[in-house]
């Protein structure tokens, strides 16, 4: 990941809603939520829900589909797995290994899980 990528990222997490609203996606999973779900469980109306939600999303860390009428959004595990690798890319002056186990395996996350498995 480039540095302008990673700021905008970073910028686009840098607001109370839009955190609100990646931690809520990140915990749904990859069939993501609604966008009226996502509306109704961060208690946020709709026609402003939409601006945090494009944002996220050209920040590369939200995807979204249509089905029907309805747009459904979701985490895009690989713009996450590449802010935190863009995080650990140095991490102690360049031995990884030396870092927290814990914070490893968060770049090992996926639609299926955090581990060695995903």
């Amino acid at each position: 990941m480039e540095t302008k990528n990673a700021i905008e990222a970073f910028a686009a997490l840098a607001q109370d809603t839009r955190l609100a609203v990646f931690r809520l996606l990140i915990q749904a999973g990859p069939n993501g939520l609604t966008a009226g779900d996502v509306a109704q469980q961060v208690g946020v109306p709709g026609s402003t829900l939409s601006h945090h939600l494009a944002t996220l999303e050209r920040a590369g860390l939200l995807r979204s589909w249509r089905v029907q009428r309805q747009i459904f959004y979701a985490c895009d595990y690989e713009g996450t797995r590449q802010l935190i690798a863009f995080l650990m890319e140095d991490c102690c002056q360049g031995r990884p290994e030396l870092c927290s186990t814990d914070l490893l395996q968060a770049g090992a996350c996926g639609p299926a899980g955090c581990g060695p498995d995903t």
